[in-house]
């Protein structure tokens, strides 16, 4: 069933690539409409199409937003169909009005370089660690390669030792039936 949805974020989402984001996503889901950014720093996405693609939207949106965007809540309701869309448009500028709205820019900037720095050294300890067992792995490795080879020498002697008990025995035997 083809519907229309009202979609409206609200907490850190915008100047955080999110309209981008929901475009691209509702591209691929071939979902029509806008999303836009509204003055009170919420961003609102008017669409259309399937009410399964509508669905993966909103739950994009909710699960894989970008790593920047901090969603506090997402409002949905629904109307009944338009067809007023032929493609999925990002509405708005980013341009800044205001000396305070640049300030609020870097200051949002600056709390995203924090969260990038707390990502890297978690990444940098992540490493380590991964580092770390890799080494004790190949050590592991190292030793149950020891262990195998020493078995296959102890099996080579023990059948070494078997076949020729063997061959003797056959010798015996081929003696005592005349076969020699």
């Amino acid at each position: 069933m083809i519907k229309r949805a009202n979609i409206r974020i609200k907490g850190d989402v915008q100047m955080a690539g999110f309209r981008t984001f929901i475009k691209n996503t509702a591209d691929s889901l071939n979902v029509k409409g806008f999303t836009d950014n509204l003055k009170d720093g919420s961003v609102r996405v008017v669409c259309e199409g399937e009410e399964g693609a509508i669905e993966g939207l909103i739950n994009a949106i909710k699960e894989n937003s970008p790593s920047f965007a901090r969603i506090e809540e997402v409002n949905v309701t629904y109307e009944e169909y338009k067809g007023e869309f032929t493609a999925f448009e990002r509405r708005g500028a980013d341009v800044l009005k205001e000396e305070s709205e640049m300030l609020a820019l870097m200051r949002s900037f600056d709390k995203k370089g924090e969260v990038m720095i707390g990502i890297l050294n978690s990444m940098n300890g992540t490493m380590k660690s991964v580092k770390e067992d890799t080494s004790k792995m190949l050590e592991k490795q190292e030793d149950t390669i020891g262990e195998i080879r020493s078995l296959r020498e102890d099996l080579k002697s023990y059948m070494e030792n078997k076949f020729g008990k063997i061959e003797q025995e056959i010798e015996a035997i081929k003696a005592k039936i005349g076969m020699t």
